[in-house]
């Protein structure tokens, strides 16, 4: 929903076969428990303020895309990056996309948080010429305060995919106030060292684009006071951690 265009006209309201969409005082309302994203609102709006975000792709359909930038895969040196959200999710679909990669010798890199069933990356990790891999902190503690879930599993799978001498870029996303410490960037560095097919680390700055994108889908941001670090503090930040790495 883009609530910028919306002409709070009620054609949304009157097309969704769900009664999911009310007016409310500053536009439309969608309960998103009751919306079967059946796009029917979509259709009816006519300034374009709401929209299907995605769409229904199967494997051919994306080697079809891929293949059209072979000419600039060739010239670059480049490939294929699959990312997300988190595509270990959807691991049959990405599974075949990767061996789909292979036979054409075209090169892949896979951007993931690490959080799956080991199985999952050992049916996969074959096919993947690179990992670019999400560490947050090393500390458990934080990692469940602001993730959800522990990170024993995704610093097992990382510590096995680099036993197996898979190459892999540490990709940290910098937060203040969660994982900004000289001692979180230290901790980092050092695994980082331990771990020899650990290429580089990429210390990458908050920002807040995801705002904008909780609000078209009615979800409450959770980090709102939440500003970028200033490049100072990457600065230093970067400083500290080629001491470690």
């Amino acid at each position: 929903m883009r609530p910028n265009r919306c002409l709070r006209c009620g054609a949304c309201v009157e097309a969704c076969p769900e009664d999911a969409i009310r007016l409310g005082a500053d536009g439309p309302i969608t309960d998103r428990r009751r919306c079967e994203q059946c796009g029917l609102c979509v259709d009816a709006c006519f300034s374009g303020a709401r929209e299907l975000a995605g769409r229904p792709f199967t494997v051919a359909h994306v080697m079809a895309e891929i293949e059209r930038d072979r000419p600039f895969y060739d010239e670059s040196g480049g490939g294929v990056t699959f990312s997300g959200g988190e595509p270990l999710l959807q691991p049959e679909f990405l599974s075949e996309l990767l061996r789909s990669c292979r036979a054409l010798e075209i090169h892949t890199a896979l951007d993931t948080c690490g959080y799956a069933p080991w199985v999952v990356l050992d049916r996969i990790r074959e096919d993947v010429d690179l990992f670019l891999y999400d560490v947050k902190t090393l500390d458990d503690d934080r990692h469940r305060a602001f993730t959800g879930v522990s990170n024993l599993l995704i610093l097992n799978n990382l510590r096995a995919l680099s036993a197996l001498g898979h190459s892999m870029v540490l990709r940290v996303p910098v937060i203040p106030g969660a994982n900004d410490s000289a001692e979180d960037i230290r901790a980092i560095g050092a695994l980082a060292a331990d771990l020899p097919s650990v290429v580089r680390v990429e210390l990458l700055p908050y920002h807040r684009i995801g705002i904008e994108k909780y609000g078209r889908l009615d979800r409450q941001y959770s980090l709102p006071e939440v500003r970028p670090p200033s490049p100072e503090q990457m600065a230093e930040l970067s400083r500290i951690l080629r001491e470690s790495f």
